[in-house]
């Protein structure tokens, strides 16, 4: 019983067709697809879609440079609520070394008044 996808060659099929007729298929497809290509590329509707898809993409640039710009603004605010804290924070720390300065100087004065009381 002979197999019912080999030919009456006994070849099967894939192995009936030459090399050449392989690269004649292959440029065809290849001017197929260019010959596709090219009459979408002048087709009305896809020409509005492209159309279409470059605003999409300029309202996304135009959306990231809107929250870049934000970001950097916070980063700025960040940075300035920060700088200001810290001067709040050196101003508060001299204002306590000048405190603690003054009561050692005034104990120091206590003890001194007291050693030379003590002497008369």
């Amino acid at each position: 019983m002979p197999n019912a996808k080999r030919s009456s060659t006994g070849k099967p099929p894939h192995a009936r067709i030459n090399f050449d007729d392989r690269i004649d298929a292959a440029a065809a497809a290849r001017k197929a697809a260019l010959e596709k290509f090219l009459a979408r590329r002048d087709d009305p509707a896809f020409q509005q879609k492209q159309a279409e898809l470059v605003a999409v993409a300029e309202a996304r640039a135009a959306r990231t440079a809107e929250r870049k710009a934000a970001k950097e603004a916070d980063a700025t605010r960040f940075a300035a609520e920060l700088a200001a804290k810290q001067r709040e924070e050196q101003r508060l720390a001299a204002e306590a070394r000048a405190t603690e300065d003054s009561e050692r100087k005034a104990a120091r004065d206590a003890r001194y008044a007291a050693r030379k009381a003590r002497k008369k």
